[in-house]
């Protein structure tokens, strides 16, 4: 049985995934965040806070949004604006 080998540092699914529509969550340290397939976009938001998308967003608390083309190029940005973040 081979080993699970993540995707990434982040462990993202491949980009057929969020071509599909889908959403995904997820954190690395106190890094959470959010990706979201829309309009041809990756839209990501970014946080620290201990809580949900949801709570941190209205309550004002997301602390970095930017948006990739929803392209292999764009995913590998993604993830490159990911590991900044988390290095921050």
């Amino acid at each position: 049985m081979e080993e699970h080998q993540p995707r990434n540092a982040f462990d993202i699914p491949k980009l057929f995934y969020f071509e599909s529509k889908n959403t995904h969550t997820g954190s690395r340290g106190k890094l959470r965040y959010i990706i979201v397939p829309e309009g041809g976009q990756l839209q990501v938001s970014v946080w620290r806070q201990d809580l949900c998308y949801e709570i941190v967003r209205d309550r004002g608390g997301i602390e970095g949004e930017a948006q990739f083309p929803l392209t292999e190029e764009g995913f590998e940005q993604m993830i490159a604006y990911l590991q900044t973040e988390y290095d921050r």
